[in-house]
């Protein structure tokens, strides 16, 4: 029996192991729109909205991403001091692990969804998480702060509007910003998980006011301005494919109208399966 614990234990590492290294990846950064680039790693997004006065970070990617995402913005010929603030959208290892390394980088300000704050400044997620009891704690950050719904960011010309979309965290946010290219500005929305996962022992149907919050935040993220939609996970958006077709077709090839709705239904879908499964 032992023996059989150790193959299955191992197993398990391996899987985890692999699940690492690929949200931790190298990924080239590119151009999404005008402003917009992806910096991020090839398993987790991260954007860098940028201006002569200064940028925005949007997510960090986890722990290791962080030098991924540093490297990247160095070699899209821009400087770390100059990231003014740093944009989170929910406080999982993966999206924000890298956050630590990254202000201690810039020196940036850390905005975060105001539920979200505490386990930002910890690394440690509350138990009212669906994924608590499950998650790997992170490092914490320096110089956070909470943020409204409808807040907006404002630096220089960037304003970057944020909208409250939890349910997958507490504190779950998804931003919105404008990109010119060409003369011609698309509206911008990075799209946080609106996904109903959770730790094994979680029922979903005991927890009403997560189910709540995220029918809710369905009808926030369908509801915005949405030309170019970059979901935190970047496959869930098919950022790879979109990024392919850019070789030919250029930036309009992230250009989808239909983008946020898109994410919603997958978002939409995965909850309703999960309710279904959950009844007796």
């Amino acid at each position: 029996m032992k023996v059989i614990a150790s193959l299955i234990l191992a197993a398990f590492a391996t899987v985890a192991n692999a699940q690492d290294r690929e949200w931790s990846s190298p990924q080239k950064p590119f151009t999404i729109y005008g402003n917009t680039h992806y910096v991020g790693t090839g398993g987790i997004s991260a954007i860098l909205v940028t201006s002569p006065q200064g940028h925005i970070l949007v997510d960090g990617t986890t722990a290791k991403g962080a030098e991924v995402v540093a490297a990247n913005i160095r070699t899209m010929g821009y400087k770390l001091e100059d990231v003014k603030y740093i944009l989170s959208s929910h406080s999982h290892e993966d999206h924000a692990g890298g956050i630590s390394a990254l202000q201690k980088l810039t020196g940036a300000t850390v905005l975060a969804g105001t539920a979200n704050v505490e386990a930002m400044r910890t690394g440690v997620s509350p138990k009212i998480d669906p994924q608590f009891g499950s998650l790997s704690n992170f490092p914490g950050s320096a110089k956070v702060r909470g943020v409204a719904d409808g807040e907006v960011i404002k630096l220089g010309p960037l304003a970057v509007t944020a909208h409250s979309t939890p349910g997958h965290t507490p504190g779950g946010t998804s931003w919105t910003w404008q990109a010119c290219e060409a003369g011609q500005c698309k509206n911008v929305a990075f799209v946080d998980s609106v996904t109903a996962v959770s730790a094994d022992s979680y029922r979903f149907t005991d927890h009403p006011e997560v189910v709540a919050q995220l029918r809710g935040s369905f009808t926030t993220v369908e509801s915005l301005a949405c030309d170019i939609a970059i979901a935190a996970h970047p496959e869930v958006n098919d950022m790879w494919g979109r990024q392919q077709r850019a070789a030919k077709e250029g930036s309009v090839a992230y250009v989808d109208a239909k983008g946020c709705r898109t994410i919603v239904e997958a978002g939409r879908k995965r909850l309703e399966t999960r309710l279904a499964s959950e009844k007796p």
